[in-house]
C-alpha cells in the first residue's frame, strides 16, 4: 500500500492535489482513500491531507502515521510542530519539499536518513499558491512511479473540470512540468506492507487523580484575550492598500473583515497585521481595487512589514 501525506497551508490547494493524485491511482486500478484533514482554519493555517492506494481492499482508516511519502508544499512549515510535517518520518520515508533551498540544506537542517528532494518549480511565480496542488500531485505522481502521465491529465482533467479550460491548462502545466522534473527520480517511493493488528500492543495509560470541578474545570479568567493569539502568522498573501485609489469608503471593508483586523484612523482604514489572516475578503470587497496583494515571503525578505 502507498501512504502519502501532503502538507500545505489553508489556500495551497492540498485538498486538491490529494483529489488529482487519487484519482490518478484510481485510473491505474488501484483502490483509493483521500482526505483532508483540517477544522475551522483559513487561508495560511497549516492543513494536511493524505492518499492511500492499494491493488487489495484498504481497511485502514483515519491519519497517515507511518507515510511513505511526505510532500511539503509551503517549507515555513517544517519547523512549526503544529503542522507534524516530520510526525512518522522513517528510514525508506520519502520527503519532497517545495522549497528554494537545496536538498543537501535540508537534509543538515533535518539529520533524517530518509531521501529529501527539493523541488523548485515554484520559485518563478510564488504568488500564484493556486496552483501548487497540482504542482505536487504532479511531482508526488512520477516519484511514486506507478502513475502514468496520461493518468495524471486526466485526473486533472476531471477533478478541475467546473473550473474552466483557462485553469485546467494553467494546472495542467504546472503539474506535467513537475512530472517531467522528477524524472531522475521515478519509483523511489516504497510500496511498504500492510499494517497488521496481530502484534497491536495496547497503551500504557497513566492514571490522573480525579479533582473537583473547581480545581480541574476550566475556567475563563478573562474576557478579551484573543488580541495575545498573533494569528498573522497564517498569511500566506498580504493585503496591501494604496492610499492613492483609497475612496476613504472605510466602512466597507473594515465591516467585511471578518476578524476585525482592518482599524480605521483619520477617516482612512489600517491593516493590523498582527491578526490579518490573508483571508483576502478585504481585496474581493474593496470598491475603488485600492487593495492590492503580495506574496507574504517577499515581504519577509524585505524585513517585514511595507
Amino acid at each position: 500500500m502507498y501512504r502519502i501525506r501532503f502538507h500545505g497551508r489553508g489556500g495551497q490547494g492540498m485538498k486538491t492535489a490529494s483529489r488529482i493524485l487519487g484519482t490518478a491511482f484510481f485510473k491505474q486500478g488501484f483502490e483509493i482513500q483521500d482526505a483532508p484533514r483540517y477544522g475551522a482554519e483559513r487561508r495560511g493555517a497549516p492543513i494536511f491531507a493524505y492518499v492511500r492506494a492499494s491493488h487489495k481492499l484498504i481497511k485502514e482508516r483515519g491519519n497517515i502515521n507511518h507515510p511513505d511519502l511526505v510532500v511539503v508544499a509551503d517549507d515555513t512549515l517544517v519547523p512549526v510542530p503544529g503542522a507534524g510535517v516530520l510526525v512518522g518520518l522513517e528510514n525508506d520515508t520519502v520527503l519532497l519539499i517545495n522549497s528554494d533551498e537545496t536538498t543537501h540544506t535540508w537534509k543538515h537542517r533535518l539529520n533524517i536518513s530518509g531521501d529529501v528532494i527539493t523541488l523548485p518549480v515554484e520559485t518563478e511565480d510564488r504568488a500564484e499558491l493556486r496552483f501548487i496542488g497540482a504542482t505536487c500531485s504532479g511531482a508526488a505522481a512520477r516519484l511514486i512511479g506507478d502513475i502514468s502521465r496520461e493518468s495524471l491529465e486526466q485526473a486533472i482533467k476531471e477533478e478541475l473540470t467546473d473550473l474552466g479550460d483557462d485553469v485546467i491548462e494553467k494546472n495542467l502545466t504546472k503539474a506535467l512540468t513537475a512530472y517531467d522534473l522528477m524524472a531522475a527520480h521515478e519509483g523511489c517511493v516504497s510500496n511498504s506492507k500492510n499494517l497488521s493488528a496481530n502484534n497491536y500492543k495496547s497503551p500504557d495509560w497513566i492514571n490522573l487523580p480525579f479533582d473537583e470541578a473547581r480545581i480541574s474545570a476550566p475556567d475563563i479568567h478573562a474576557i478579551a484575550n484573543s488580541i495575545k493569539v498573533n494569528t498573522g502568522v497564517w498569511r500566506t498573501m498580504r493585503p496591501v492598500i494604496n492610499y492613492k485609489k483609497c475612496n476613504k469608503c472605510w466602512w466597507i471593508c473594515s465591516t467585511f473583515c471578518p476578524d476585525g483586523a482592518i482599524k480605521v484612523h483619520d477617516n482612512l482604514p489600517e491593516i493590523d497585521y498582527e491578526h490579518c489572516k490573508g483571508c483576502l475578503v478585504c481585496v474581493a470587497q474593496c470598491p475603488p481595487h485600492a487593495i492590492e496583494t503580495i506574496a507574504e515571503e517577499s515581504v519577509q525578505k524585505q524585513g517585514g512589514q511595507s
